[in-house]
C-alpha cells in the first residue's frame, strides 16, 4: 500500500473531472439554503451521511474486488434522479480515463469496455484505489472528502466565500469524516459476504429535487 498514491488520487489536481460539478451547491445556494459558512457546514453534513456514505460504501466495495458490475448496478438504484446517474457516468468516464493513464490496470480496462459512456463514479474511484495499490479504507476517504470538498470549493466561487472559512468547515467535518469511512468499509465488508444488497442506501431528496431542477438550467456555472 503506498499513501503517496493516496495524495495523488485526493489531490483535487488530479484530472478527474471533479472541479466542473458542485455537488448540489450551486442549486442550494439559489435556493437560498447556503448563504454563508454555517449553511454550508450543514449542507456538507448532510451529503456526508447520505450521499457520501453511499458512494464510500460503493467505492470500497469495488476496493475490496467485488463485481463492478454488480456495483454499477447497485449505484444506479440508490441515484433517483436521472440527471445524478448523468453526472455520476460522466465523472467516471473522466476518472477512468485519468486512472487507466496512471495506474494501468486489466480491471480497469474491462470496466472501461462493460460502460464505454462511463461507470459510476464511485465504482471507478474504487477500482482505481485497487490499481494504485490501496485499500478499501483508502477509497473510502477518498469518496468521503470529494463528496464535502466539492461543495465547498464551489461555495467559494458562488458566494465569494472567504477561501479559509470554507477550508475550516472542512476541517471542523474531519471526525465525523472518520466515523463515516468506518461506516462506510464495514458495510463494503459485510457486502461480501452477502451482496450488494448489505450496501447503505441512504437518501437526499432535496440532492435529488436540486438536481433535476439544476439540470434544466439555461445559465449555470458547473455541470451538477
Amino acid at each position: 500500500m503506498s499513501r503517496a498514491a493516496l495524495l495523488v488520487l485526493a489531490d483535487g489536481r488530479f484530472p478527474a473531472g471533479g472541479h466542473a460539478h458542485s455537488g448540489g451547491a450551486e442549486a442550494a445556494v439559489k435556493a437560498g439554503r447556503i448563504t454563508g459558512a454555517a449553511d454550508l457546514g450543514e449542507f456538507c453534513r448532510g451529503r456526508l451521511h447520505t450521499s457520501g456514505l453511499v458512494s464510500a460504501s460503493l467505492a470500497a466495495a469495488a476496493a475490496l474486488g467485488l463485481d463492478p458490475v454488480e456495483l454499477d448496478g447497485a449505484a444506479d438504484a440508490r441515484t433517483p434522479s436521472p440527471a445524478l446517474r448523468v453526472a455520476a457516468r460522466k465523472l467516471g468516464r473522466q476518472l477512468m480515463r485519468a486512472a487507466r493513464a496512471t495506474w494501468p490496470s486489466l480491471e480497469l480496462d474491462a470496466l472501461a469496455a462493460e460502460f464505454p459512456k462511463g461507470a459510476h463514479q464511485p465504482v471507478v474511484l474504487g477500482l482505481t484505489a485497487r490499481a494504485a495499490g490501496l485499500g478499501a479504507e483508502d477509497a473510502a476517504y477518498c469518496a468521503l472528502y470529494e463528496s464535502v470538498s466539492g461543495p465547498a470549493s464551489a461555495a467559494v466561487r458562488l458566494l465569494s466565500l472567504d477561501p479559509f472559512d470554507a477550508t475550516g468547515v472542512l476541517a471542523r467535518l474531519a471526525p465525523e469524516l472518520d466515523r463515516v469511512a468506518e461506516q462506510a468499509v464495514g458495510a463494503a465488508r459485510c457486502a461480501v459476504e452477502g451482496g450488494v444488497g448489505a450496501l447503505p442506501a441512504a437518501s437526499a431528496p432535496l440532492l435529488e429535487i436540486g438536481a433535476e431542477a439544476h439540470a434544466a438550467w439555461a445559465v449555470r456555472l458547473f455541470a451538477s
